[in-house]
């Protein structure tokens, strides 16, 4: 049974992702912070392909909660084998009305939640035989234009979490636990779920990618199934870019 805890899976990227992994011998905890009903509709899906699933719930901004919800996902799951820290927000907050409580909340809920997941999380993962951490990055670390929105805090806190994939993937190591990014470029937002662009941004910035489209969660999620993969058991401290050409 492969045992899969999901952050912000209710929705997007993570649903996607979910989807994408499921199917008998699975079994996957979705997370939601508010989206109950989104992510119970995911559980529903996943059943359907012959998946065992069960929902979490917990605001990754709260101290301490994300360890919690390591914690009720391997009861619920009986361990854990993949754990990917998909969950996260976009800020576009210009540096004159960035006040320190904001950004703070970036780094709380990108970066400090997932070293609080990883902290629960290694333990479970040490004692799997194919232990894999997936974390998801974005395009906006790597996106500096004066033609473009600048996300000072959500540049900060991604472009951090990616130094810290780096470093647990030395220090894992040696338990065989894999730590990799997918980093999503310009990817469609489910109907209904709020944007940090406007259309008219979202027009400029297919128009400066060379495949010239947006991607889609889909396309993110078979990025992250591949490296929560057996056949990625030899890549670890990887950025992983799924732009379309957007960052090269």
């Amino acid at each position: 049974m492969r045992r899969i805890f999901i952050t912000g899976s209710s929705s997007g990227i993570g649903a996607a992702a979910a989807r994408r992994l499921a199917g008998p011998g699975s079994a996957f905890a979705i997370h939601a912070r508010a989206n109950l009903d989104g992510a119970r509709a995911v559980a529903d899906e996943l059943i359907a392909k012959g998946a065992r699933a069960s929902v979490v719930q917990g605001d990754l901004e709260e101290p301490g909660r994300a360890r919690a919800l390591v914690g009720a996902a391997a009861d619920a799951l009986g361990g854990l084998d993949v754990l990917v820290a998909n969950a996260g927000f976009a800020d576009r907050t210009r540096l004159d009305d960035l006040d320190t409580a904001r950004f703070l909340r970036s780094i709380q809920v990108i970066e400090t939640a997932f070293l609080e997941l990883v902290q629960a999380a290694r333990p479970l993962l040490a004692a799997a035989s194919e232990p894999r951490i997936v974390a998801v990055g974005s395009f906006v670390a790597h996106s500096f234009r004066t033609d473009a929105p600048v996300f000072l805090a959500s540049a900060a806190a991604k472009g951090g979490l990616e130094a810290m994939v780096r470093a647990l993937a030395v220090e894992l190591a040696p338990q065989a636990i894999t730590v990799n990014a997918v980093v999503p470029g310009a990817i469609e937002k489910d109907r209904g779920t709020h944007s940090a662009m406007t259309p008219e941004q979202w027009r400029t910035t297919v128009a400066r990618i060379p495949l010239a489209r947006l991607g889609k969660p889909t396309d993110v999620a078979a990025a992250i199934a591949f490296l929560a993969s057996a056949e990625a058991g030899y890549i670890t401290g990887q950025m992983l870019h799924v732009n379309g050409g957007l960052i090269m």
